[in-house]
């Protein structure tokens, strides 16, 4: 990616300046306050104290892989799919070594269900939250809750269900142990839990905020600082903390943003959508187009196209809401469809684990994804 947006700056696609402009400041600090806590959460063992206590329910490999599926889906709903593929990855790489699942499978499930977990909800992803703002709609909460949890929940069961086909063999009967891990650094996980708490107590006031139509708000990445605060300032081992953030991964975003803007500067895309002259408000073209060409030039660039189009033919609330899903769940189709997607690659190696191949990603993303699409349109189609 950095080759790449290189490349476009030296050949002049792209000047500094729109370059530089082109780079979301808001995305790479929402990441890098969530990589402080979520390094402060895991170098603690507070992180791994949490996951016993979240899953050790579980009796086998089938209840944990649900308890994953659809525990990661609710937080992603409120802390922002991006936020779980932080948290979640440790999480996932620990379950695997616990209990001797598969972690690619893990980290599968992991990337498929905060996808489709973030569909519900307006602040579930940033292009959810852009529909919601340019929409019109006058319960932004209760549109997408009405029309796209149940599709969802159903999504979610066909994700376990095409887990279990491509994974047969992690499915094994024998009843699983969970012990309780000890803390490693107890003052710095005193920290990391008060900063997580922070961030869900935000969370719940955003969703207040917007539930009570409240005439202030705030941002997103304020959610993010605020909960890294505690171990930034409070903790005597903050710059071990700050070293061992995942600084690949922000390079990575920001030559993408670079490389995306210079192909949204060609005109090429938007050109395709006038072309052919296509009914931009019909529940098929939404979700082709919104599929496809997400894997180009990214889910929110194309929200941020479409949303004009939807508004010049007085669209209906339906094919907004269809457009929130269909530009979603394109991150389930490949790795790069999703920017959850590289944060969980990223993460995992960062971490010594071989992570996840393109392939090994698209087997099971290209056959889910058909299936996702095939619920959403079957589901907004009688609605509409």
């Amino acid at each position: 990616m950095l080759a790449g947006a290189a490349v476009v700056l030296l050949t002049g696609q792209i000047g500094l300046s729109e370059a530089l402009a082109a780079i979301n400041v808001d995305v790479l600090v929402l990441l890098f306050g969530m990589f402080v806590l979520g390094q402060a959460l895991e170098w603690s063992g507070y992180l791994s104290h949490l996951s016993y206590r979240l899953f050790k329910r579980a009796p086998s490999a089938d209840v944990l892989v649900l308890a994953v599926i659809f525990g990661s889906a609710v937080a992603s709903a409120l802390l922002m799919n991006d936020t779980l593929a932080v948290i979640g990855t440790p999480v996932m790489l620990l379950l695997s070594r616990k209990h001797g699942v598969s972690a690619k499978m893990l980290l599968l499930a992991l990337a498929f269900s905060i996808t489709l977990g973030s569909v519900v909800s307006p602040i579930g992803n940033p292009q959810n939250l852009l529909v919601a703002l340019h929409s019109g709609l006058s319960d932004p909460f209760g549109s997408f809750l009405r029309f796209l949890l149940l599709p969802t929940l159903v999504n979610l069961i066909l994700t376990f269900l095409l887990l279990r086909h491509f994974y047969p063999g992690e499915f094994h009967s024998r009843p699983l142990r969970h012990e309780k891990e000890p803390l490693e650094d107890e003052r710095m996980a005193r920290w990391a839990k008060i900063g997580l708490l922070i961030v869900v107590a935000l969370v719940l006031v955003k969703l207040a905020i917007a539930a009570l139509h409240l005439p202030f708000d705030f941002p997103l990445t304020w959610v993010a600082l605020a909960g890294a605060l505690p171990v930034l300032l409070l903790s005597r081992r903050r710059l071990q903390v700050l070293k061992r953030v995942d600084w690949p991964t922000l390079v990575f975003f920001a030559a993408m943003f670079v490389l995306v803007q210079s192909v949204w500067l060609t005109g090429f895309f938007q050109s395709l959508l006038t072309q052919f002259r296509l009914d931009v408000a019909a529940l098929p073209v939404i979700f082709g187009v919104s599929v496809v060409l997400s894997q180009f030039i990214s889910n929110v660039p194309l929200v941020a196209l479409y949303l004009p189009l939807l508004a010049q033919v007085h669209a209906s609330a339906v094919a907004y809401l269809a457009l929130a899903a269909a530009s979603t769940i394109a991150g389930n189709l490949f790795i790069l469809g999703a920017a959850s997607n590289v944060i969980i690659v990223q993460n995992a190696e960062s971490r010594g684990h071989e992570g996840l191949t393109f392939w090994e990603f698209a087997r099971i993303g290209v056959p889910l994804t058909a299936l996702n699409v095939a619920v959403y349109w079957l589901f907004l189609g009688f609605a509409g």
